[in-house]
């Protein structure tokens, strides 16, 4: 299992902002991560009732990928416009 940024102190707007190269690896890791997690949550709906037990777990970590790769595509934003 990937480590937890937040437990790594690297989420991005918390005041250790990846560095822009270190910044991509991530978010080319994170959109990997979070396209297999959203098709562990479709092939979950699909053989439910089977496994509904584990919903809000791939619900909430693939919730929390995509929240990070917005935040880390909002600061690739910001770096790029300034």
């Amino acid at each position: 299992m990937t480590p937890d940024p937040v437990a790594q102190g690297t989420r991005p707007g918390d005041g250790t902002e990846l560095d822009p190269e270190a910044a991509r690896k991530r978010l080319r890791r994170l959109n990997s991560r979070a396209s297999q997690l959203k098709l562990d949550l479709h092939d979950l709906s699909e053989e439910l009732p089977l496994g509904w037990e584990s919903i809000l777990d791939v619900a909430q970590r693939t919730y929390d990928a995509y929240a990070e790769i917005a935040l880390l595509e909002g600061q690739a934003e910001k770096e790029t416009s300034a």
